[in-house]
């Protein structure tokens, strides 16, 4: 496949070329927030009530998220990666084990281990999609008796073999942390109950994101959720520096209760709530947004799928569409993936690929003495993938120019 050699610069020219495109009204950039009066409105509230950090906002915004997806605890921090950094902290892993994830990620993901002293152990993606394979879950287990948790992640929205993994997880009786950070709101059916399940509900706990381009933002910040009691109570302390209350539960009476205990060395990972507001509106508008972004997929899978250069991404009926991932067919065209990335943007349209594997990232590589050809299908994905826009305020005229857009520069360098 005739890759780009060299990547540094290619990205490079991708940047100074979508700075350029961005001072054209008319660029469609890669990602932007839904955000309304409701929102707005909603800070100046908080700020117009003189307590902006972490208070009843954001006990509030816990408490609608948590009823949402039908969790015990809904714990809000200030970044998914804080979520999973407690979430693991929040059980009494062995030092120098290994915790299986997905090399076909962002790199929270794994960095979070190293926090804690622990390794990732990588596991490659499926054949026919983007998560973590099982099998190999279960075949890496097998060969390493030192593994101490798994972090599934549901890749662009679309969620993971989560039974599957949860008999890996129980029958060896090993915690799953997952990766929910593009699942909101991700739903099924739960095997026999026929009750609706959500994306983060399957294992021990589970952590979302609200970063400024997920489906819903509070510009940072993220949630854990989870039904354990012991480890709720724990995050909840080291959320913010293991203090045993909560600045709001100290200053929100008259009464005396200025004195606190630090019970550990914790973190400073609270939510303030000037986010929470945002946050509070954001969920309130969650399944209007993802009835957005289907629609504009379905558009997308109709206009492509008769198309042999494009592979479309896998769906399923509880697909959020976070991100819509086509694949480039190389083999079909005179032109590979990054140069097809370059003719979109200089036809003004802001795309992104999901994810250069972590494999291949110096830290990881050096670390662990990983090569390319280690994860072959993560490999795969990732050299022909491409995102496209796909958010809530994409209207109908940007979407047909995407489509028009990605089917020209196809069939102008077709073989």
């Amino acid at each position: 496949m005739n890759q780009n050699t060299n990547p540094k610069k290619s990205f490079l020219k991708k940047v100074i070329s979508a700075s350029q495109n961005m001072q054209n009204s008319n660029f469609i950039p890669f990602a932007l927030p839904s955000m309304g009066k409701e929102e707005e409105e909603a800070v100046i509230k908080v700020i117009r009530s003189n307590w902006i950090t972490t208070g009843n906002v954001t006990e509030n915004f816990e408490k609608e998220f948590s009823k949402k997806i039908g969790s015990k605890y809904a714990i809000a921090v200030n970044s998914a990666t804080a979520g999973l950094h407690l979430a693991l902290d929040s059980f009494d892993l062995s030092k120098e084990s290994f915790v299986i994830t997905s090399p076909y990620t962002f790199t929270s993901t794994a960095e979070v281990t190293r926090y804690l002293n622990l390794h990732p152990f990588f596991v490659d993606i499926n054949e026919e999609d983007y998560n973590i394979d099982p099998l190999l879950i279960e075949k890496a287990i097998e060969n390493n008796k030192n593994v101490s948790a798994i972090i599934p992640v549901h890749i662009a929205g679309d969620l993971c073999k989560m039974k599957e993994i949860m008999d890996i997880a129980n029958k060896n009786n090993i915690p799953v942390f997952e990766d929910a950070a593009h699942a909101f709101p991700v739903c099924e059916a739960s095997p026999g109950s026929g009750n609706m399940k959500f994306a983060g509900t399957f294992g021990d706990a589970g952590v979302f994101s609200f970063y400024a381009t997920k489906t819903i933002t509070t510009g940072e910040g993220g949630m854990v959720v989870t039904d354990n009691d012991k480890i709720a109570k724990h995050m909840k302390m080291m959320r913010l520096h293991g203090i045993d209350r909560d600045v709001w539960d100290r200053y929100r009476t008259k009464d005396n209760k200025w004195y606190y205990e630090v019970k550990a060395p914790g973190y400073k990972y609270n939510l303030t709530d000037i986010a929470s507001a945002i946050g509070i509106e954001q969920l309130k508008k969650a399944d209007i947004f993802k009835q957005k972004r289907t629609k504009i997929a379905d558009l997308y899978n109709k206009a492509f799928k008769e198309y042999d250069f494009i592979t479309i991404p896998p769906a399923s009926e509880s697909h959020c569409w976070h991100l819509y991932i086509i694949r480039i067919n190389s083999a079909k065209l005179k032109i590979n993936r990054d140069e097809f990335i370059q003719k979109l943007f200089d036809k003004g349209i802001g795309v992104s690929v999901h994810f250069i594997p972590l494999h291949i990232m110096p830290y990881y590589k050096n670390a662990y003495g990983l090569k390319p050809e280690d994860f072959p299908r993560a490999m795969e994905k990732y050299l022909t993938s491409i995102s496209l826009p796909i958010y809530p305020t994409l209207d109908d005229e940007k979407i047909e120019y995407i489509i028009d857009s990605v089917i020209k520069i196809g069939s102008d360098n077709y073989r």
